[in-house]
């Protein structure tokens, strides 16, 4: 069994929320995309991106997969079908043009978690009273700390730290990044998009998510605190206790 929360903002500054989440907990699937382009097409992008991959988990039964390999080729094609949709309004409608976005999916099955993600939208597990990072940016910045160019203290106050190397929509194929990790009794699984972790450091979050509030109440205090520190962007996270 799972405890499952979510919270969506677009914040203080924007005027659009252009974060998307999707939660199917029949089949114990969890996405949040963050759009990016020009007219609202971001919105358009992440939306897009979370209802195709849901709709693709609803008409293909995913349990049906239970290797690692099984699994990861299933959440790949998930993927696939979202950017195909994605591509084709971005290349075929001039309002849409250039529009992409995030995405990062989680899936528990049998005590493991499987996550998979393009862009900078993140996913951690909390444990034993500590959070950790799970996935990888793929941002320029990050490309310049795997390289030793810039520390990651450099990388927080970069001018082009927003700038995303992979994205959903951008190109006709993606290659998204794939995790998978033990999940323990207690564990919590959070999900979230630029806009919490801009604002809000690790050690604050973590302080939230060893309070042991329900899941709700957690991602509505995770937000909050968003805002509290300036809530520069849109916030969207979805937090899942095992």
């Amino acid at each position: 069994m799972v405890q499952i929360g979510f919270k969506s903002n677009k914040g203080v500054v924007r005027k659009n929320n252009e974060d998307a989440c999707f939660v199917i907990p029949g089949c114990d699937v969890y996405i949040v995309a963050d759009g990016v382009g020009g007219n609202n097409s971001g919105e358009v992008a992440s939306r897009t991106a979370v209802e195709n991959i849901a709709g693709f988990v609803n008409e293909n039964d995913i349990r049906a997969n239970t290797t690692p390999e099984e699994i990861f080729g299933y959440m790949t094609d998930a993927i696939a079908c979202a950017n195909t949709a994605i591509y084709t309004m971005g290349t075929g409608q001039a309002r849409y043009k250039g529009m992409a976005t995030t995405v990062v999916m989680a899936y528990l099955y049998r005590g493991e978690g499987y996550i998979a993600n393009l862009g900078d939208s993140r996913a951690y597990i909390f444990r034993d009273h500590e959070i950790r990072r799970i996935t990888k940016d793929h941002t320029y910045v990050n490309e310049l700390i795997d390289k030793g160019v810039i520390t990651e203290d450099e990388a927080e106050v970069h001018k082009q730290k927003n700038v995303i190397t992979r994205a959903l929509g951008a190109e006709a194929g993606v290659e998204p990044d794939f995790y998978k990790l033990p999940l323990n009794s207690g564990d919590v699984l959070l999900l979230c998009t630029d806009g919490l972790y801009g604002e809000v450091g690790e050690a604050k979050m973590a302080q939230i998510l060893d309070e042991g509030k329900n899941m709700n109440d957690t991602c509505a205090q995770l937000v909050d605190a968003a805002l509290k520190s300036g809530g520069r962007d849109n916030i969207t996270v979805i937090c899942v206790r095992v």
